[in-house]
């Protein structure tokens, strides 16, 4: 007899947490996986930025569940602590995927042979499953936030998304 199916968590670093709070979209992310998994590093950096009122406290979501994690040694020393403990929490628990927007930190992750995406998949899967009407006001309003998303990249986000 066996128990309960696990299935393996979805990890996520600091700054798709920001982004997605900060165009009020924090939320769909229980919507597309159900239970987010954050380090207490990622944590402690939120927190940091949650002075601004578009960022709502993660300890008031359930979902978010914040864990001790320290630095596997097979993640590179270069990233910042937010982006290795993310990607040490993802190797432990064998994630299914991570949430991860900074350039490094992607390459990082691929060659650790975990699967990621960022703001704008989840964006884009968020449009895919009809849980936005469309993602281009949001691009938008990430830009004026002070995101920077090439041209090219907002190009190929509006194309997956059929836009």
């Amino acid at each position: 007899m066996s128990g309960p199916v696990r299935v393996a968590p979805v990890v996520s670093n600091t700054t798709p947490l920001i982004t997605l709070a900060g165009i009020s979209l924090l939320d769909l992310l229980q919507a597309l996986y159900g239970e987010i998994w954050i380090p207490d590093e990622v944590f402690a950096e939120y927190q940091a930025g949650a002075a601004n009122p578009l960022y709502p406290p993660l300890d008031a979501r359930p979902w978010i569940v914040i864990h001790k994690t320290s630095i596997n040694p097979l993640v590179p020393r270069a990233l910042d602590a937010g982006e290795a403990v993310a990607l040490s929490l993802a190797l432990t628990a064998q994630a299914r995927l991570v949430l991860i927007d900074e350039h490094a930190g992607r390459a990082a992750a691929r060659r650790l042979g975990l699967s990621i995406t960022g703001s704008l998949g989840v964006l884009i899967e968020a449009k895919q499953r009809q849980l936005v009407p469309e993602i281009r006001p949001y691009l938008d309003q990430m830009v004026t936030q002070g995101r920077y998303i090439s041209p090219k990249v907002r190009q190929q986000a509006l194309r997956l998304a059929g836009e």
